[in-house]
């Protein structure tokens, strides 16, 4: 891989790449114009203006970790510890993408579903880790919002948008999460 653009993505993201990853090899063998895209398209979520450095990593993170993309989970990682981040709020990440998995599943049923006895029967699932969190409620509620996106629930994704706004997020950071995510879930493709 000796694409110029496939390099400069690869050091920015912390990435590890090599010989078998066929999709980004394939590009790279036609100096494809995506690798460009992509590179810009992740640089530019990543330097969100309405979000900090640390929260836009821990957005995309959460994807990478949601999507089981290991190179980008490792890469995101990196960048979010020379940001800061502190192995609680990794741990709590961790936590926060498998809550909002199972939590996805479950009212994406619900809503596909309507019937009573689905939506009446207690869901009967813990969920500490949504009291208190050392993310911080807003960011919490934001990050719940990417990943019911990209998992698709539309019940989830109305519930943490309200919630998320009620906690004082913008509509414009609001939509540079999703951003973040949609960026992410499609580099995960490659990555």
């Amino acid at each position: 891989m000796s694409n110029e653009t496939l390099n400069t993505l690869i050091g920015a993201m912390h990435l590890e790449v090599d010989e078998h990853n066929e999709g980004l090899n394939r590009l790279a063998d036609l100096d494809h114009k995506h690798l460009k895209d992509l590179r810009i398209n992740l640089s530019n979520v990543l330097a969100s203006q309405h979000m900090t450095r640390k929260e836009a990593l821990l957005t995309a993170l959460s994807v990478a970790i949601n999507e089981h993309r290991s190179a980008l989970v490792k890469g995101l990682t990196e960048l979010a510890k020379e940001e800061g981040v502190n192995d609680a709020e990794l741990g709590e990440l961790y936590a926060l993408v498998s809550v909002m998995s199972t939590n996805n599943v479950l009212y994406r049923f619900r809503h596909y579903a309507e019937k009573e006895i689905y939506e009446t029967t207690p869901a009967a699932i813990k969920m500490n880790t949504m009291m208190n969190p050392v993310l911080g409620k807003e960011l919490f509620e934001l990050i719940s919002l990417a990943l019911s996106a990209v998992n698709g629930c539309e019940r989830c994704v109305r519930a943490h948008e309200d919630s998320v706004a009620k906690l004082g997020a913008s509509p414009k950071k609001i939509f540079d999460a999703i951003r973040i995510a949609s960026v992410v879930k499609g580099a995960g493709i490659l990555l």
